[in-house]
């Protein structure tokens, strides 16, 4: 009996620390589940869809003095850019005023539009500023990232020809090209025999003096005419 007295405070405290133990196991397994499930304030949760297209810039062409911006949008499973082009110089002095048109691509074919959007943006920008005079003019080139060299064809982005707008202004080019050269025509013969027999009068009258009409004589004998 004496014992058992003594025993039963330590037997006591074994038990009761036997059941802290086992409740703080189950408060720390429920935690672990708690941040398995909900992602940590402050970070994105990871998806394999694609990112949403975010481009946009500026680019010149020289040749035509003009200012441009592209953006890009999502469109199904394609992404378009946008084009839009302006001269406020040519508003006042004629020739090509505003310039449209669309590219269309599937980039996210290239591993470098997920990875890297915002370098895969900026070298897009590059591309449009080498395009110069070929922008919206050109379907045979196609706008490439400098990461996407080894992607499939149809991840760059290609001109949509049916898209190009062209405006003008009144007195100025039409098409955003040159115009053919003006061709004049040719004087009849009729106009150009009389002018000569004029000529022919007035060097007599300059060298012969009053033998004038003797030499417009001689010299109409010399310069056949029609008139």
């Amino acid at each position: 009996m004496q014992l058992l007295r003594t025993f039963a405070p330590w037997l006591l405290l074994a038990f009761l620390g036997q059941q802290v133990s086992l409740s703080s196991g189950a408060r720390n397994k429920n935690r672990g589940a708690d941040r398995t499930a909900t992602p940590a304030p402050g970070r994105p949760q990871r998806s394999g869809s694609k990112s949403a297209a975010t481009g946009k810039g500026k680019f010149p062409i020289t040749a035509r003095n003009m200012q441009c911006t592209w953006g890009a949008k999502d469109v199904g499973d394609t992404v378009r850019l946008s084009v839009k082009c302006a001269n406020s110089q040519a508003r006042i002095s004629g020739g090509v005023t505003d310039l449209e048109c669309e590219y269309e691509g599937k980039p996210q074919r290239c591993p470098g539009y997920q990875s890297d959007p915002k370098g895969f943006w900026k070298q897009v920008g590059r591309a449009f500023k080498r395009l110069q005079a070929k922008a919206c003019r050109d379907d045979r080139v196609l706008v490439r990232a400098g990461m996407c060299k080894r992607a499939p064809r149809d991840a760059h982005f290609k001109l949509d020809i049916n898209s190009s707008m062209v405006s003008a202004q009144s007195g100025g080019l039409t098409d955003g090209v040159l115009p053919p050269a003006r061709t004049t025509s040719s004087p009849t013969a009729g106009p150009k025999a009389c002018t000569g027999r004029e000529q022919q009068k007035k060097k007599a009258q300059e060298n012969c003096g009053r033998w004038a009409s003797l030499c417009t004589f001689f010299f109409s004998m010399l310069q056949s005419d029609d008139c």
